[in-house]
């Protein structure tokens, strides 16, 4: 059965007359990193322009008033600019240039290179008093094999004694991200004192951690930073990161949470100087456990788990100017809101709704700050009162664009599973809907595998140009998925081919008995996990599907477990090695062993520098379907890892991607 409960209708105008491209997707502006001034009246935010031809992306900044108004553009270079913050005293904004600190003031005028810092730094902030910054750099720790025969400079090689020699999509070069501290006055930088020296050790802590993993304490008196301090088989197997103090008069570094085995990260101090508040999970190894609320009373050194009874996870967290209240986002319901945690009665309040993903909060005077994303609208940033309410956007960045271009309609449905749960599926139907025609339809299959198929805006894996290719798009929030609570979240580790394999079924059998969708005429797609669900699918969908795509998917189990790197990843949700006796149940998922079903075309893509799920599983996948003689393709892009990234291969997969289904669905 299915229940529709709600139907967004975007807004279009007569006017609008264009479909969604691959090209017009590259020429969207990508906004991000929203930073609020001191005295709360102006935001600064950096936007990427692509450029096809040059296949480049370019930044520049932009200072836009919280009240309302054109933005500024502060920065027109042919160089990217990042990591830009205001100075404490508002009065000038630091970013960085070519690896190095440079500022300006807000209205553009006067850019300065600050930092002359050989091989360059990765980020950076200033104390609250200003007197100090502190910056990252990467730090040669290990020799390499270069260094030990350094008479064969033109050998090439690699030797490895422990594991992590790779990771995500790059050979550990013996280096590590290091914290450095550095005076400053107004304007001028002293020499960096490496906080972590001699530590092989990363701060922040790769491949996606940021400058939210280092804070400086109300006062600028001590350093918060995040590090996971193990090395190879340790390091691959665990989860727990801890937050370090570095106290700048003495010269020591306090491990803040030694009793916690998972990850802890992302500490914030509140304007009063009293607390802490960072996200943290319990279990070590399940990188997608709660992201709690944790506060530490820095007094007392007492800390309390404020999400106790919340099942929900939280992040991005910002304090009200009085240190009494928290905001932060959370998902619920495949959205992402906006929700404030009062640290006088410990409750926790909705602010916000509606089908969108918020995804940062800050506080800027009297108001609210967020980016706001949907499936019909990319990034832009919004005001509104504490409360959540009035609620004004302030940027624009893609107005011209999205007036030209018709969106579809965006759905949402509960369906009944096969264990009688109810399960929210998106539904997106395209531009020029007409319910008397009949639609081919896609299920897409969600990566992670625990990541929200919820109100994203996604420049590969877009909906909305799979609905202007005039397929109805099916798209479940499956078991293992987040914002539905801890269980439904929890359930598909050690389950990889279980109920959530049903549930996609539950899905697509759903919507395919719509008169307006021809269910001889159906296809399954996905990466990561998605990829990987498309391959178990295609040995296990009882001839519902006439098309599959399966972008960088897990095709065997066992050569996927012997390959990858985030070995925590691998033994929580697979269970351990293929090896072990007994043998984990989990490998009896592997879509390998259901080649002898397969019977259906499939387009295989993968990237070279994929380290996450290597480049072979998708090989193997495309040899064994070419050698049983089944209609296949494989596309594989040798410069790009688990996602795609440069702008003509971006176009590129999106022309095969649209070649392939029509080829087979049309």
């Amino acid at each position: 059965m299915a229940i529709i409960i709600c139907t967004a209708f975007p807004l279009l105008s007569s006017g609008q007359s264009q479909l969604l491209t691959p090209e017009t997707l590259w020429e969207f502006g990508r906004l991000s990193d929203v930073r609020v001034s001191p005295d709360g009246s102006k935001l600064l935010y950096g936007t990427t322009w692509y450029e096809l031809e040059a296949n480049r992306g370019t930044r520049d900044l932009f200072v836009v008033p919280v009240a309302g108004g054109e933005p500024v553009n502060i920065t027109r270079s042919d160089v990217s600019e990042s990591s830009a913050v205001w100075r404490p005293d508002g009065q000038r904004i630091g970013f960085l240039r070519g690896g190095q600190l440079w500022e300006i003031n807000p209205d553009g005028s006067n850019a300065r290179q600050v930092s002359h810092i050989e091989g360059g730094i990765t980020g950076f902030d200033y104390a609250p008093d200003m007197r100090h910054i502190y910056y990252t750099k990467k730090v040669k720790i290990k020799p390499m094999v270069q260094d030990v025969h350094a008479d064969l400079q033109k050998a090439n090689a690699y030797v490895a004694d422990d594991l992590m020699y790779r990771h995500w999509d790059r050979w550990h070069d013996g280096t590590y991200s290091h914290v450095f501290i550095a005076s400053y006055n107004n304007g001028e930088l002293g020499q960096g004192k490496d906080i972590m020296e001699g530590e092989p050790f990363d701060s922040p802590v790769p491949p996606f951690g940021g400058s939210a993993q280092i804070s400086w304490n109300a006062d600028g008196t001590a350093l918060a930073y995040i590090s996971k301090k193990k090395e190879g088989v340790d390091w691959t197997v665990s989860t727990n990161t801890n937050i370090y103090l570095y106290n700048l008069a003495s010269g020591q570094t306090v491990d803040l949470t030694p009793f916690n085995d998972g990850y802890d990260k992302n500490p914030v101090f509140s304007p009063d100087g009293r607390y802490m508040a960072w996200e943290s999970m319990a279990r070590d190894g399940f990188e997608s456990d709660k992201n709690r609320i944790m506060i530490m009373d820095l007094q007392s050194g007492k800390y309390r788990d404020y999400s106790a009874g919340f099942d929900q996870s939280s992040s991005g967290f910002a304090w009200s100017a009085d240190s009494q209240t928290l905001y932060f986002v959370s998902g619920i319901h495949a959205t992402f809101q906006l929700y404030g945690l009062d640290m006088r009665t410990g409750n926790i309040n909705q602010l916000t709704t509606g089908q969108h993903n918020y995804q940062s909060v800050a506080v800027a005077g009297n108001y609210l700050v967020a980016e706001r994303m949907s499936m019909s609208v990319p990034t832009e940033v919004y005001r509104m009162d504490t409360s959540g309410n009035q609620i004004q956007q302030l940027t624009f960045v893609n107005r011209d664009i999205l007036a030209r271009t018709a969106m579809g309609r965006v759905e949402e449905r509960w369906v009944t599973t096969t264990d009688n749960k109810e399960m929210l599926v998106w539904v997106i139907y395209p531009p020029n809907f007409d319910p008397s025609k009949k639609y081919p339809a896609l299920l897409y299959c969600g990566g992670g595998p625990q990541s929200a198929v919820s109100q994203f805006f996604s420049y590969r894996w877009n909906f909305q140009i799979m609905a202007a290719n005039d397929y109805i798009v099916v798209a479940p929030n499956r078991r293992g998925l987040p914002t539905f609570g801890q269980e439904w979240n929890d359930q598909i580790s050690l389950d990889y081919g279980g109920q959530n394999m049903k549930d996609y079924l539950s899905a697509i059998d759903a919507v395919s008995k719509e008169p307006f969708v021809d269910e001889n005429r159906l296809g399954a797609v996905g990466a990561s996990y998605g990829g990987y669900s498309v391959f178990w699918l295609a040995g296990n969908h009882d001839n519902r599907f006439s098309a599959f795509i399966s972008h960088c998917g897990l095709f065997n189990l066992e050569s996927w477990y012997g390959t990858t790197e985030e070995y925590f990843f691998a033994n929580h949700d697979i269970g351990g090695g293929y090896w072990e006796d007994p043998r984990p149940h989990s490998y009896d998922f592997s879509p390998h062993l259901h080649l002898h079903k397969w019977d259906t075309p499939i387009l295989v893509i993968h990237g070279a520098k994929d380290y996450r799920v290597p480049y072979a599983e998708g090989i193997q996948a495309f040899n064994a379907a070419q050698l049983m003689g089944i209609p296949s393709r494989l596309l594989f892009f040798p410069d790009e890892n688990h996602w795609v990234l440069q702008p003509q291969n971006g176009i590129l997969w999106q022309r095969e991607f649209f070649r392939w289904l029509d080829q087979w669905l049309k």
